[in-house]
């Protein structure tokens, strides 16, 4: 492990007994002791470079209060060109952030474009309120009010995820701070059944990361070993990978669930990012509160198991960094200029690897996910059906192996970062991946096969379960 490594691990650990200490406090003591946390983290992993994130935070607040009708699509501009500036320091002669900085940056980009949304929401609500004549009663989801500007700074800075997440709105933040009983909400065995596994996997990404180093695959040694071993190569780098993210956003959690962050009850049936979806009226005693069966599936930023054993391309994205899917499909699917599904998926892609950064190797590895996509829809959709409950079952495990191997591929270009480093793994291996997904998506087209969103037409029109429809 590298010195940050370390010090994110560092910093994820001390946020666990830090929540336990909030958890039971008042909304003040909430808002303004996590926020001098917060920034206390920062200063002193970024130093001056924290200048980065209060110039980010200024800038929103102010395109918030000049334009809170359309400062949604204002402050996405500002933030994702403040990105491009940010990255671009180096080439201006100017200090180079360090990789901490970089970590607050991009979380508060979210943040940010997400409390823009948050009022946009509810001045759009105030205007039509005041149109139609009538009050409305509490609408899920809706801000009482505009944040002050110490109220946006709070937010910005609380420490609960500030350098790895998970992504939480302005809405959920407020939730937090305003807990009624909280002392009701468990943590303790929440936080134990949620962290079991990540001594585990903190032992597999060392011993993975060790017997199978990335540098390896940057040697001029190792393009003379045989293909297998070539091909080979990319599976337990991104099992490295995978272990690594796991330990990191399972400790992030923990220091949420410690905190009682993100907790609601279960009949709100809250979504990782999003929150609630169903209205639950709070608790209107300690006794009530007890007696409410909660969990954190707001702040929940992985699923290991369907990670992992998932069938298809699209699920393991689902599964995978879960509160920034939400966050992306939210803020930039919904809003992409096209219809098609999968040029939805290109261009949230495409903003995706803009917003992680601009080597070469995440936009290699982002966009081929619209190739996988769309092999695995136009293929599923014209063979799959065709086949008996068994061969739908072997069809799943083949198609579940392809889909690993289109991670490994694709996570190869994700480390490599250069585009030299990443084509010279690539062709070693023939652009293997590349081309089963163009041969799936020419069989696919060719057997009649249709877009994932015609498949889905013809899954309702055929009769099944509204639980199967929603899973797709």
């Amino acid at each position: 492990m590298s010195p940050e490594e370390w010090t994110y691990l560092v910093v994820l650990l001390i946020s666990i007994p830090i929540g336990f200490l909030f958890k039971k406090a008042g909304p003040g003591l909430k808002r303004w002791g996590a926020a001098a946390v917060g920034l206390g983290l920062t200063l002193f992993t970024c130093g001056p470079h924290t200048l980065h994130s209060l110039i980010t935070i200024l800038g929103t607040w102010a395109l918030i209060q000049a334009q809170p009708c359309s400062c949604h699509a204002l402050a996405l501009a500002w933030t994702f060109s403040y990105l491009l500036f940010f990255r671009a320091l180096s080439l201006l002669g100017l200090p180079t952030p360090t990789p901490f900085t970089n970590a607050v940056q991009l979380l508060l980009t979210l943040k940010l474009v997400s409390l823009a949304s948050e009022v946009q929401d509810l001045h759009l609500a105030q205007r039509k309120e005041m149109a139609s004549g009538f009050s409305k009663g509490p609408t899920l989801g809706l801000l009482p009010d505009v944040p002050s500007l110490m109220e946006t700074l709070s937010y910005s800075y609380c420490y609960v995820g500030i350098m790895t997440g998970p992504f939480f709105r302005y809405r959920t933040y407020l939730d937090w701070l305003e807990q009624p009983f909280p002392e009701a909400v468990p943590s303790l065995r929440p936080l134990l059944r949620r962290a079991w596994p990540a001594p585990l996997f903190g032992l597999l990404f060392l011993l993975s990361s060790h017997l199978f180093p990335l540098e390896a695959v940057r040697e001029d040694a190792f393009y003379a070993r045989p293909l297998p071993a070539r091909l080979f190569y990319m599976i337990p780098v991104f099992f490295a990978f995978r272990m690594r993210f796991y330990v990191a956003w399972i400790a992030a959690e923990c220091g949420c669930i410690a905190a009682g962050f993100g907790a609601y009850p279960v009949a709100a049936k809250a979504r990782a990012g999003g929150g609630p979806t169903l209205q639950c009226p709070p608790p209107s005693s300690p006794e009530k509160a007890a007696s409410l069966e909660y969990d954190f599936e707001t702040i929940r930023n992985i699923d290991c198991y369907s990670t992992d054993f998932c069938v298809r391309v699209r699920d393991g994205m689902r599964y995978w960094n879960m509160t920034v899917q939400w966050w992306l499909a939210q803020y930039i699917y919904k809003s992409a200029p096209a219809r098609s599904y999968v040029l939805r998926s290109a261009w949230t892609m495409l903003l995706s690897a803009y917003w992680h950064g601009l080597h070469p190797g995440y936009y290699l590895s982002f966009l081929t996910i619209p190739l996988c996509l769309a092999a695995e829809g136009r293929l599923e959709s014209a063979l799959r059906w065709r086949l008996s409950p068994r061969g739908q079952k072997a069809w799943d495990w083949v198609h579940w192996f392809l889909k690993m191997r289109a991670y490994d591929y694709m996570c190869m270009g994700f480390v490599l970062l250069s585009t030299g480093d990443t084509l010279r793994y690539w062709s070693s291996i023939y652009f293997c991946v590349h081309f089963v997904a163009l041969a799936c998506l020419g069989l696919g087209l060719a057997l009649g096969g249709g877009s994932p969103s015609r498949r889905k037409t013809a899954v309702q029109s055929s009769g099944l379960a509204p639980e199967k429809l929603r899973e797709e």
